[in-house]
């Protein structure tokens, strides 16, 4: 499956100091040109974070767009994954969500 940028996806997520995964939603951030191209998707960890917050975290409003059942933020946690290995569609930003991911986005990589 070839996702757009801002769509929600389900994924088995890595964990860099476990030997496991965890299947968990996470934000495409990668254009669907490079999807298509590379057979790959850079992705965003989305979690609900109720153990701990990072000071970059974004807290999705909308969730009912983005396709959640529970309040979550975007974590800066970011993956590159197969495009095969994405399990399923959850949703998208919506505008608002989306400009404010935008924005961080441009803070972190300028």
């Amino acid at each position: 499956m070839i996702f757009d940028r801002f769509e929600t996806a389900v994924v088995p997520f890595p964990f860099s100091d476990l030997p496991v995964q965890k299947r968990r939603p996470a934000l495409v951030l990668s254009s669907r040109e490079f999807n298509e191209e590379s057979g790959q998707t850079i992705m965003a960890m989305i979690t609900t974070a109720k153990d701990s917050a990072w000071p970059s975290d974004i807290s999705i409003s909308d969730i009912e767009s983005a396709g959640l059942v529970a309040n979550c933020v975007i974590r800066w946690k970011v993956m590159t994954l197969p495009n095969s290995a994405i399990l399923r569609r959850l949703g998208k930003l919506s505008i608002t969500d989306e400009s404010t991911c935008r924005t961080r986005l441009n803070t972190i990589f300028s």
